[in-house]
Parts: structure tokens; C-alpha cells; sequence
């Protein structure tokens, strides 16, 4: 066997694994993100949901899988968030509205998806806001257009979760020069300084939550760390109580929670090291 076709069925394997541990292992359903959350809430730690559907779903698996958690969280209290991902549903306005009605005052945040998805997804947020106060949206800070988002929403009642962005900016097709990325971010965090509606700061980086939280915090602006669940955050969720700010752990359910976790850490294979770099650090904080 030659080395490049011996690289070409690892590579098929590599991409063909998220879809195998898809259909062989169901993903948490809904009744156990709601006793992760009560785990956490004990804790004194806030929650996010959100549904991963499979990835044959249909627009109305969203809205079930959505549906599902708002009843399992009846009554947990603890300022449980649901986050919604808009593609999902389609976009579709009536999937949307019938979650915002049955989830009564629970807050509501739409995750951040590819660059083509944020016009439709801006235009969900602010078709709720008037009913819903405080339905919000992920910002990627790596994203240029991010800056002019978040001064659209700045004055309004919408939740901000500020993130580094999965998707890569359509207008940087060279990729993010060194330190831009989190440039970006702290740019997104400056405009957002100051609002009366809080902020999110969704990063596993120490020294970038510590930047942009000492921002929130000197501005007057509510603001809270958001954390992954799974991923390392002893150093970062140790920051947050120094500087007595809130932290939110985001439990992902559903069907498509495994596949997309797995191929997640198949890109990322510097999170072994990263893990030993937090533990080691919380042992000093």
C-alpha cells in the first residue's frame, strides 16, 4: 500500500467517523440536560441549552427537540437560557415564534452559525424583541460585519453572547493574521461597554476573559463568563469568581450532539495539552 493512499483511507476514516457515532450511540435527550442543569445549578452555576438535531432532521425535529427541553426545565428556575439554532428551524418564523411562546420568559439566545446565516438570524432577534425582551444572538468577534452588529444591537434589550466564531470571515479569506482574532473580540466587547443589557463572554481563555470582563465590569455593563461543558475551564471559571462575576455553562443535547463533538476534537488535537495546562493552573489559583 502506497503512503498516499494509506493518508487517503485514514482521511476517509477520520470523516467518516461523526456520522458512525451518530447512528450508534444516541446523543443526551432532553430529561438529561435538565438534571445537568439542576447538577449545576446546585452548584451555583447558570445553564444554557441547546438542541443538536441529527443530521438528516427535519425543520420540525428542531422545533421538538426545543419544545422538549422548555417542558423538562418547567420549574428549574436558576435563569436556565435556551439557545436555538435558527438553521435548524429553517428560519422558519412560525417554528420560532411557537418556542418563544411556550418558553414563557425563559431567555432565549441564537447560536452563531455560517457567515450566510446572521442577516436572517439578526432579522429573528429583532422580530422578537418587542414581545420577548431579551432574546438575544451570538456575536463572532473574528467576524468584520460583527462590529456593525453589535453596534445594531447595542441599545436594544437582546442578550449578547460574544464568541471567538467557529466560521471562518468571508471577508479574510487569508485567515486571521497573529492577534487578531482576539483584537477582534475585544473590539466587539468595547462597543458593547456600557449597555444596560448583559453580555456573555464565551471564551476558554484566561487572559482574554479576564480583558474583556474588566471592561463589562468597569463600564457598568451585566456581564457573565460562558463555558463549554467538557471542555477546560478550571482557570477561567476561577478568574470569574476573583472577579465576582457569573458563570454559565452551555449543555448541549440531542441527537446530534455526538457526532458533531467528535468531529470537533478530531480537529482539534492540541486539547489533551490544553487540559493539562488548566489543570495545572487551577492547582495554582
Amino acid at each position: 500500500m502506497t503512503q498516499s493512499r494509506l493518508w487517503a483511507m485514514l482521511r476517509d476514516a477520520r470523516y467518516a467517523l461523526p456520522g458512525r457515532i451518530e447512528r450508534a450511540f444516541a446523543g443526551p435527550d432532553a430529561a438529561a440536560a435538565a438534571r445537568l442543569c439542576a447538577g449545576l445549578h446546585r452548584r451555583g452555576l447558570l445553564a444554557t441549552v441547546g438542541y443538536f438535531a441529527a443530521s438528516d432532521a427535519a425543520p420540525h425535529d428542531g422545533l421538538a427537540g426545543n419544545l422538549a427541553a422548555i417542558a423538562a426545565l418547567a420549574g428549574a428556575g436558576g435563569d436556565t437560557c435556551l439557545a436555538l439554532k435558527a438553521p435548524q428551524l429553517r428560519h422558519d418564523p412560525a417554528h420560532i415564534a411557537a418556542i418563544a411562546a411556550a418558553a414563557a420568559g425563559m431567555p432565549m439566545v441564537f447560536d452563531a452559525h455560517a457567515p450566510r446565516e446572521a442577516d436572517a438570524t439578526l432579522v429573528a432577534v429583532e422580530r422578537l424583541l418587542p414581545k420577548h425582551p431579551g432574546t438575544g444572538c451570538a456575536l463572532p468577534a473574528r467576524w468584520r460585519r460583527s462590529a456593525n452588529d453589535a453596534a445594531r444591537l447595542r441599545d436594544t434589550t437582546a442578550r449578547i453572547r460574544v464568541v471567538k466564531g467557529e466560521w471562518p470571515d468571508p471577508e479574510a479569506p487569508d485567515g486571521d493574521e497573529p492577534g487578531e482574532a482576539e483584537a477582534r473580540y475585544l473590539g466587539v466587547i468595547a462597543i458593547l461597554a456600557g449597555r444596560a443589557a448583559p453580555v456573555a463572554v464565551a471564551t476558554h481563555r484566561p487572559s482574554l476573559a479576564e480583558r474583556a470582563l474588566a471592561m463589562l465590569i468597569e463600564s457598568g455593563t451585566p456581564c457573565e463568563l460562558e463555558q463549554l461543558r467538557g471542555l477546560p475551564g478550571r482557570r477561567t471559571r476561577a478568574l470569574a469568581r476573583r472577579l465576582g462575576v457569573p458563570v454559565r455553562v452551555y449543555v448541549p443535547f440531542g441527537p446530534g450532539w455526538w457526532p458533531y463533538a467528535i468531529d470537533k476534537a478530531l480537529a482539534r488535537p492540541y486539547l489533551p495539552g490544553w487540559l493539562l495546562r488548566d489543570l495545572a493552573g487551577s492547582r495554582r489559583d
